[in-house]
């Protein structure tokens, strides 16, 4: 399967960014607004033109809207809240992304 292009401002293969490129900065994001992937939202943000980013609802946290840059994996949002590494090859996900996530989806405090 072909890995689905990531977008922004990508610094390596593992999708991190300029942003954020921790040794556990490795899950790259496919925005609910317009369905492209980028590491992070600052990365969205910068794109010239870029509309606003807007969160995945609730009821679409089936979406695969999750890419792990270290083998490909997609994850559906739901699975990628619940852990804490990818399901495909136990590499680690950076925790401080959950203090972001809604800005990616919808939460209960969102």
């Amino acid at each position: 399967m072909t890995r689905p292009v990531v977008r922004g401002a990508v610094v390596d293969g593992q999708t991190r960014c300029v942003h954020y490129r921790t040794v556990l900065d490795v899950v790259a994001i496919r925005f609910h607004c317009c369905g492209e992937f980028y590491p992070c939202h600052r990365c969205h943000a910068e794109v010239p033109g870029q509309h606003a980013a807007t969160p995945w609802p609730a009821p679409l946290h089936d979406a695969r809207a999750l890419l792990c840059g270290v083998c490909g994996t997609t994850l559906p949002i739901t699975e990628y809240l619940s852990r804490s590494d990818c399901p495909g090859c136990g590499a680690r996900f950076n925790p401080g992304c959950l203090l972001h996530a809604g800005l990616y989806f919808e939460t209960a405090g969102s």
